[in-house]
């Protein structure tokens, strides 16, 4: 109800004095007459010919929380959501697919410490974030899609793009809701924001029927009963569409409070804490484990950093925190992990889950003690129950848990031999590796020796977003990230498509630095358009494709494993035609560009530093460096 009242139960006490159904029924009639004028006071309480609308309210809510981009393929539906953010100075980022506006949301999450933000139109326009979402999901990244809907008297009836989007969200989001009056969007959205950064960070969603987001004079023409029945049922439809109208308006306008709410983050007790610190300070061969969630809000990362670094504990980084100690850390390994782990007397999995990527916990060596911080239960403990055992498992925010261990610890360090014994593993390793980069494939470049030499050439503030199978599987050992969260992955879903809308969001949030999309010639068939949109809003990147004409991830077990290369071939496409076609700067690279490959790279670099998107088409050739890894 809007204001204190009687129930319906009260009024249809009535019925038990006049003694028949005929009373309760009346009882009804009263309690809806009395609800009606409610109704009709608080409507009333407001301009009906106000021009305000719902999506201003959203703004309202969305500028308070320091929302800087919104990102969109544009909709009528969600029309005054986008007209109002602009107007309240928030950037309205238009691209060529929704689900690069969620992905692009998503980087925005991971990279600014606040909610990234997309708005999209209702039916295709939200079933097209779908793979987006989830994979926001189970990368853990704080996110608002909000949907447009069609008008809440019409859904279910056939009206234009009508599905139940409910349905489609409530499994992939945190928190899910659709707004059926206006004055419930501001505490709805709030509340959205909250949930999304508490606990275990996520998306959230919230449906908005065009008829809550458009001014009353709009609403009310189309409520209106162009041939209504004649008679008692005419005007009953009528008093029945009117008191629709009134309650989806009533208290519209009121003041309410925009601003955010708390979060809620879960912290190690200080009991475990200190289980830890004494673990640790016996450990010989330690070994720290570093996930995405190491690098969530509240905790800076470069406080985090220099945690590990008075710790001295060696260090696996994955997802966002790859770059957390700088390109050169003697304490950062990044070879040879299954060996380390065998070896290890104590491993402390940080926000890192054992998953796939640690073959389920069977890596881990059954011998050592095991320490697990998560800020979900059910990662905290995946597969705990069959491969491994955790010594201690918090269920707690990563990042605060290493400040409030290197403080507990301060004075001991691990002993150096055992990360120096590992540094040189990693030293041995990474000579071999440019010793096959220097090896000629049969056919155009050593992919290798492309990645190595724009890991040479990249600048120190460098992002580097990764999206593809086989050249960016190579990328992954050979390009290292100068600083924390300065390399963008999928994560655990292992989604192809994520590079135009990443990198779309890595350039709106760090301007000044230089962003590279490494690209396999299949992945970049995803996002390609987007280089209009690089284009169209200033956003200069630079592509790295790998062309071997094949989805080679696929293609390497399927061939002799199954005998036949179906599906598994493209062609020497002239993707760099494409980037100029939609206002970029194409190169091709080949074998004949051998010897000039260094000055086509930093060419590229002065082209985006003119405004210019730049995608490299480099045409590679096989090598046997990622031999014996299975993509499934």
């Amino acid at each position: 109800g809007l204001l204190p009242h009687p129930s319906m139960e009260s009024f249809g006490a009535i019925g038990t004095v006049l003694g028949c159904s005929a009373g309760i029924a009346l009882g009804g009639l009263v309690f809806a007459a009395y609800k009606l004028g409610l109704l009709y006071q608080l409507f009333h309480k407001t301009e009906t010919k106000s021009p305000r609308h719902g999506g201003e309210s959203v703004a309202e809510v969305l500028r308070a929380h320091g929302v800087k981009y919104v990102f969109t393929l544009v909709g009528g539906h969600i029309s005054p959501i986008l007209v109002a953010c602009e107007k309240v100075g928030i950037r309205i980022v238009d691209t060529r697919h929704e689900a690069t506006a969620v992905f692009a949301a998503d980087a925005v999450a991971r990279l600014s410490g606040t909610v990234g933000v997309a708005a999209v139109t209702a039916g295709p326009g939200l079933t097209n974030t779908v793979t987006a979402v989830k994979n926001a999901q189970m990368a853990e990244s704080p996110l608002l899609l909000m949907g447009g809907a069609a008008g809440t008297l019409l859904q279910g009836r056939g009206a234009l793009q009508d599905i139940d989007q409910m349905s489609l969200f409530k499994p992939l989001c945190k928190f899910c809701a659709s707004i059926r009056t206006i004055r419930e969007i501001v505490p709805t959205v709030r509340k959205a924001l909250a949930i999304a950064q508490s606990g275990t960070p996520g998306p959230v969603f919230i449906e908005f029927p065009i008829d809550t987001l458009y001014p009353y004079h709009l609403v009310s023409k189309e409520f209106g009963v162009k041939n209504p029945p004649k008679g008692l049922m005419g005007k009953v439809v009528s008093w029945y569409l009117n008191n629709h109208l009134m309650n989806l308006f009533a208290g519209a306008w009121e003041t309410r409070d925009v601003s955010p709410l708390p979060v809620d983050i879960p912290q190690a007790t200080d009991d475990q804490v200190q289980k830890c610190i004494e673990l640790v300070s016996r450990a010989k061969k330690p070994v720290i484990l570093l996930g995405s969630q190491a690098t969530l809000p509240p905790t800076p990362v470069n406080d985090i950093r220099k945690a590990l670094e008075n710790l001295g504990i060696p260090c696996f980084l994955g997802g966002m925190s790859r770059g957390m100690l700088g390109k050169d850390s003697p304490i950062h390994i990044r070879q040879n992990r299954r060996d380390a782990l065998k070896e290890a007397d104590l491993v402390l999995l940080a926000g890192t889950v054992c998953d796939f990527r640690l073959s389920y916990g069977r890596v881990l060596n059954r011998r050592s003690k095991i320490i697990a911080v998560n800020r979900d239960k059910t990662q905290l403990l995946k597969n705990s129950d069959m491969f491994w055992k955790p010594t201690i498992a918090i269920q707690g925010d990563a990042g605060s848990f290493l400040m409030r261990l290197s403080k507990g610890l301060k004075g001991h360090r691990c002993p150096e031999e055992w990360p120096q014994s590992l540094k040189a593993g990693d030293t041995t390793k990474e000579n071999a590796n440019r010793a096959k980069a220097d090896e000629k494939t049969e056919h155009h470049l050593n992919p290798l020796k492309v990645l190595h030499r724009v890991d040479e050439l990249m600048a120190e503030d460098s992002i580097i977003v990764a999206d593809g199978g086989d050249f960016v599987g190579s990328a992954a050992y050979i390009m290292r990230p100068r600083g924390p969260m300065r390399w963008l992955d999928p994560g655990a879903f292992g989604t192809l498509g994520v590079g135009g809308g990443f990198a779309l969001g890595a350039k709106l949030c760090r301007p000044e630095s230089e962003v590279w999309i490494v690209y396999g010639d299949g992945s970049l068939g995803y996002s390609v358009a987007e280089f209009d949109t690089f284009t169209r809003h200033k956003t200069p990147v630079i592509a790295v494709v790998g062309n071997d004409a094949c989805w080679s991830q696929i293609s390497r077990e399927q061939v002799p494993i199954l005998g036949s290369n179906v599906a598994c071939g493209l062609a020497f496409s002239d993707y760099h035609i494409v980037a100029d076609g939609y206002g970029g700067k194409g190169y091709l690279v080949g074998r004949e560009d051998d010897d000039r490959l260094s000055d086509i790279i930093r060419q590229a670099q002065r082209e985006t530093q003119e405004g210019k998107a730049v995608l490299l088409n480099v045409l590679i050739g096989k090598t046997n460096f990622r031999e014996g890894s299975i993509s499934v």
